[in-house]
């Protein structure tokens, strides 16, 4: 069985066991968090699609950690003008385990 989880902006397909990096959550390490906005369920008997959620479903995941992704350069500079900007960017996000899949 699979599901398709909204969070942080994003939609993620999820299975039992997936360890996925999403958006960084209010949640400390070892915590439990819960995902009620499902957006699909698929299993063996077909796939049933919410409008926009599914109702009932839910998806249990435990925080393995918080952290911050590799650096990325940005650098922006308008031609001729002399002007040119070099800055750096972590992306904060939110290593969880998918413990299970409610629906």
């Amino acid at each position: 069985m699979y599901a398709v989880i909204e969070t942080g902006g994003k939609q993620v397909r999820v299975q039992e066991g997936d360890i996925v990096f999403i958006e960084k959550l209010n949640a400390e390490a070892e915590e439990t968090v819960n995902f009620d906005k499902v957006v699909a369920l698929g299993g063996e008997s077909g796939l049933k699609v919410g409008a926009p959620y599914v109702e009932g479903a839910a998806v249990t995941a435990k925080v393995l950690k918080n952290g911050k992704g590799k650096k990325i350069t940005v650098f922006t500079y308008k031609p001729k003008k002399g002007e040119k900007r070099k800055m750096g960017h972590r992306q904060p996000y939110t290593q969880i385990q998918i413990e299970s899949i409610k629906g």
